[in-house]
């Protein structure tokens, strides 16, 4: 699933680093004291929009957190593509 950084009215969301804030909510810190994003949430430019991923397999993970994410959208008017899941 992508979290596309534009309103279904089509304007750009703001503030610029809406990415790197939603994908901190499900990082963690190395023992070096580096932080890492979540391997089911990636910060990414599709088309020239800021998008946040999501992997779906989140959902069965951790349905609190999906169901925070898709919140995060609709309250904000995000658009939301579904992508469908690999195979293989």
């Amino acid at each position: 699933m992508v979290i596309v950084g534009e309103t279904n009215a089509g304007k750009r969301f703001r503030p610029s680093d809406w990415t790197e804030r939603l994908c901190g909510c499900l990082s963690a810190f190395e023992p070096n004291q580096r932080v890492t994003y979540s391997p089911y949430l990636k910060p990414m430019l599709i088309n020239d929009n800021k998008c946040v991923v999501v992997d779906r397999e989140l959902e069965q993970i951790d349905p609190i957190a999906f169901k925070f994410l898709l919140s995060f959208a609709k309250d904000n008017d995000l658009k939301v593509q579904d992508r469908p899941r690999k195979r293989g």
